[in-house]
């Protein structure tokens, strides 16, 4: 499961990529569960018939769903991966599921360990052209005790055990998984998809199309 990602932190290349204004605080660079950093969602008034409206906008938040139900944001520790095959029946991620509140996240690469030589090796796994990557996840809305309006997400997570990279990664005995790397051409699909379509983008990114390295190389 991704617990750590690098923002894509370069502003003009979230605009040129992501075709949207990237939010004044992109929180830190690499990012870990409950660290303050950015997504993306279909604008609440896209398709309203004003051309001034975008049609995705580029908030910032928690890394780690807060459901509207939680006490605190402590549950980020927990809540930064959700399995597409339960998020529909999980309690932290079924609401975000059920009204589809998609988003992207942005990010120039992801961490996993490689435990092939019987030590775990931190590998940074990003797309081999170098653009960014738009990662699928859900994001949410919840309010503090005192009255503060915090957004947060989550990134959707499929079985890898047949990619022929990604399940090179995690102890041997563990399930192999992925994150879900949207194609570029389906962002906006993806951002306004119904609940009943949202598995369909529950795919794996081509293995050609992504670059593993060792972090200390």
């Amino acid at each position: 499961m991704c617990s750590h990602y690098q923002a894509l932190k370069d502003r003009e290349r979230y605009r040129r990529h992501f075709g949207v204004e990237p939010p004044d605080d992109l929180g830190k660079f690499d990012m870990w569960p409950g660290y303050a950093g950015s997504f993306i969602r279909r604008h609440p008034h896209a398709g309203v018939g004003d051309e001034a409206v975008p049609p995705r906008e580029a908030l910032p938040g928690l890394f780690g769903l807060v459901p509207h139900w939680s006490l605190d944001t402590r549950i980020t520790r927990h809540t930064y991966n959700a399995r597409s095959e339960t998020v529909a029946a999980k309690p932290s991620f079924r609401d975000a599921w059920k009204h589809a509140q998609h988003c992207i996240i942005p990010a120039d690469a992801f961490f996993e360990p490689d435990w092939r030589s019987g030590t775990a090796v931190p590998t940074r796994i990003a797309r081999a052209d170098g653009e960014p990557m738009g990662i699928a996840g859900l994001w949410s809305q919840w309010k503090s005790p005192q009255g503060d309006i915090v957004h947060s997400y989550t990134m959707l997570t499929i079985n890898a055990q047949d990619h022929p990279l990604m399940r090179l990664f995690h102890k041997p005995a563990d399930e192999k998984r992925m994150v879900v790397i949207l194609p570029d051409d389906r962002y906006d699909s993806w951002l306004n998809a119904t609940p009943e379509n949202s598995r369909s983008f529950m795919r794996q990114y081509p293995a050609q199309s992504l670059q593993a390295v060792p972090a200390s190389a």
